[in-house]
């Protein structure tokens, strides 16, 4: 599986950013998706997972009612729509895929990062 992230930029604080990712392969459908991102001299964190059928999602507390994640398993995308944009949240966006469950960093697949800046 490769993994392509996209839809980064600079943004005011309050704004709003979509970020995609494309996944290749055919067992995208068969995969949990998540989002990490990295501050810079931050350690990744986990942001937010969907399940392979999109019923179930999961974030961490400082994006809750802020950003939504979403998957389009007929285009093997998914997003992460982020609303109310926070200067704390200027981090690169990494987009995962494993066949398990998590929240960790041990997902299996890993995109190459989009960054993301949110002025004050």
């Amino acid at each position: 599986v490769q993994l392509q992230a996209s839809g980064g930029g600079l943004v005011q604080a309050g704004g709003s950013l979509r970020l995609s990712c494309a996944a290749s392969g055919r067992t995208f459908r068969s995969l949990d998706m998540g989002w990490f991102r990295q501050a810079p001299g931050k350690e990744r964190e986990f942001v937010a997972r969907i399940s392979w059928g999109g019923a179930t999602t999961d974030y961490t507390d400082s994006v809750k009612g802020r950003f939504t994640i979403s998957r389009d398993n007929a285009k093997n995308t998914v997003y992460l729509q982020m609303d109310s944009l926070k200067p704390e949240d200027t981090a690169v966006y990494y987009c995962a895929a494993d066949p398990n469950i998590r929240r960790d960093l041990r997902y299996a697949y890993w995109g190459q990062g989009t960054q993301v800046t949110v002025s004050s």
